[in-house]
């Protein structure tokens, strides 16, 4: 604390800093509001409606022994990674549903998940405060735990982690309150990115392959965007009214939506620099767990805790349709790289692929 004091100039205080803080920040979101001149179901009156989706599940993933945690696509569209509470990973092919790896961790409670860019690996890490990756080699037989390698180390959970643009950086966010840049053949930690004042549940990189930007939330309510060269926070949103469990950049990286605990999921323009949409119906009152796009962006799919995934119109605000098939929650939504598929996991212990 007499650290911290040594930097006071006089006169001020902690709590007298804090007062002049919060008034900034409000001036700030007086500032933002003189911009918002109108809602995005406003702007898109005149856009043709979505019409009737036959969405229905074509695959079912058995194999899990518990709670299906975190699942990633493969760019080669038809494999997909999934970790879960029992410690294990599996790899599927999803049209043949064979299992083509199993790996089984010393840790349970593996809560992320994620295939590298070329598909030769895959990295995973939860409870462990760690991340690993794992070799995938061709021959079915091999250990591929013996071939792990440890790759992020943080002071508390893991929560998520992608490969940047190429196999060789990976991106993690944890329960520490940081996100961080880890150089894979070494291990070296290349940035750290601090700005959360609690958990940081979920983050994601931005789609175009120049971006340097990703986007994360977490147990503060805030959704934060941030410089990867930098380490710089330069954008930050704050309207929900709990935990952001999930952040998803829109197909442009012009926006990015969140899902929450509020049981709202919100949609940001990056260049208004502002909430333009809610997602939500009083008949729906359980949290939001995770959002995805469709590919054209029109479609938003959010999995839910009352077990059911609902798919919204981004435009016009409104809900299309809502599937159901899970019997728990679900935690993770993702449309495959060519957007004909759809893949949930859920604490039912499955998957299941939606087309």
């Amino acid at each position: 604390m007499k650290m911290a004091c040594k930097g006071l100039q006089t006169g001020e205080t902690l709590s007298s800093l804090k007062r002049e803080s919060e008034s900034l920040r409000k001036k700030l979101e007086e500032e933002r509001r003189k911009l918002a001149d109108v809602e995005l179901n406003q702007a898109a009156e005149k856009v043709e409606v979505v019409g009737a989706l036959s969405i229905k599940t074509r695959r079912l993933l058995k194999g899990h022994g518990n709670k299906v945690l975190c699942m990633d696509w493969c760019k080669d569209k038809r494999r997909l990674v999934s970790s879960s509470q029992d410690g294990k990973v599996i790899v599927w092919d999803a049209f043949t549903l064979n299992k083509e790896h199993g790996v089984s961790l010393p840790c349970t409670w593996m809560m992320a998940c994620a295939y590298s860019p070329s598909g030769c690996a895959v990295a995973c890490g939860g409870l462990d405060n760690k991340c690993s990756v794992i070799p995938l080699s061709l021959d079915r037989n091999e250990n591929l735990a013996a071939k792990k390698k440890s790759v992020a180390m943080h002071t508390n959970y893991l929560s998520g982690c992608t490969f940047t643009g190429s196999d060789m950086q990976i991106l993690t966010s944890s329960g520490d309150g940081s996100c961080a840049l880890w150089d894979v053949e070494s291990g070296q930690l290349l940035q750290s990115f601090h700005g959360h004042t609690a958990d940081v549940l979920s983050l994601d990189l931005a789609p175009s392959e120049t971006g340097n930007t990703f986007v994360s939330g977490g147990s503060d309510r805030r959704s934060n965007v941030w410089d990867m060269r930098s380490g710089q926070n330069i954008q930050s949103f704050e309207s929900h009214e709990s935990d952001i469990n999930c952040v998803k950049y829109y197909p442009s990286g012009d926006a990015f939506a969140s899902a929450s605990d509020d049981s709202t999921c919100r949609f940001y323009d990056l260049r208004a620099d502002r909430e333009v949409a809610v997602y939500q119906k009083d008949s729906i009152i359980f949290g939001a767990s995770t959002v995805d796009f469709s590919l054209s962006g029109r479609l938003l799919f959010a999995g839910y805790n009352d077990y059911t995934i609902n798919v919204w119109d981004v435009l016009k605000g409104t809900r299309v349709t809502c599937l159901f098939g899970h019997e728990n929650r679900v935690s993770r939504v993702r449309v495959s790289p060519d957007g004909t598929a759809l893949c949930s996991a859920s604490w039912d212990n499955t998957l299941r692929i939606w087309a």
